[in-house]
Formats: structure tokens, C-alpha cells, sequence
């Protein structure tokens, strides 16, 4: 090593690796995950969902396509899809389903969240 240079070694991220218990995808977010996936050429890529505070419910979804999991999160495949959700999240989002619906109006990918107690008209926000 040379004099001075503060370079560390990379440890790759530490994940837990879990099942449809967790999160369930189906077919139809598949299709469209995979196709955002090869779009932005992260083909080997996953999908992060968290769940945020927000919305007129209290706590909504966030959706995101990243390279790889992080430290601690937990790695579902379900219909060929990777997907990563966080420890807290995860407290949330157990049980639930993503699909997506292709419609010109109220169309996009939704979550069936058998934990939400309550949530808002446009389906957007939710509260545990």
C-alpha cells in the first residue's frame, strides 16, 4: 500500500434473502419492470420499494430501479423480477402485491397491502 493513501478494501453489500411473503410481483409488473429494467440497461438490475411518509394517508410507496441491494435489505425473486425493500419498510409492505394495470385513467402499478388499515381515493397513500 502506498504512503498515505486511505484506499479501503469494498465489501460487497450485505442482504438478506427472503420470498413472497414478503412482496409479491405479478406477471403484468413484471413485463413493465423488465422493460424499465433493459431501458435504462440494468438488465441484471432490481427494484427498490420503500415506503415513505407522505401522501394525504400518512405513508406512501416510493419505487425505484437501482444496480444492486444495499447493506441490510432484504432480496425477494418473484416472476423473475428482483426486489429490495429495507428492514423498516418491510414491516409495512409484508403480504403485499404489486401489479400494474395499463388504463388511460387510474392505470399504473399498484400495491395490494393487506397491513394498510386505511387508504386515500387515488390509491397513492396509506396508513398502517
Amino acid at each position: 500500500m502506498i504512503a498515505g493513501s486511505t484506499t479501503k478494501p469494498t465489501t460487497p453489500p450485505q442482504f438478506r434473502v427472503s420470498d413472497e411473503r414478503l412482496i409479491k410481483v405479478s406477471s403484468n409488473a413484471a413485463k413493465k419492470i423488465t422493460g424499465l429494467l433493459n431501458k435504462q440497461g440494468r438488465s441484471q438490475g432490481v427494484l427498490r420499494v420503500a415506503v415513505v411518509g407522505g401522501g394525504c394517508s400518512g405513508l406512501q410507496y416510493k419505487m425505484d430501479l437501482q444496480d444492486a441491494p444495499a447493506n441490510r435489505d432484504f432480496l425477494v425473486e418473484s416472476a423473475g423480477i428482483k426486489v429490495v425493500v429495507d428492514p423498516k419498510s418491510a414491516l409495512y409492505v409484508t403480504g403485499s402485491e404489486l401489479d400494474f394495470i395499463e388504463a388511460l385513467e387510474g392505470g399504473g402499478f399498484k400495491v395490494t397491502n393487506p397491513n394498510a388499515a386505511t387508504s386515500c381515493s387515488c390509491g397513492e397513500s396509506f396508513s398502517a
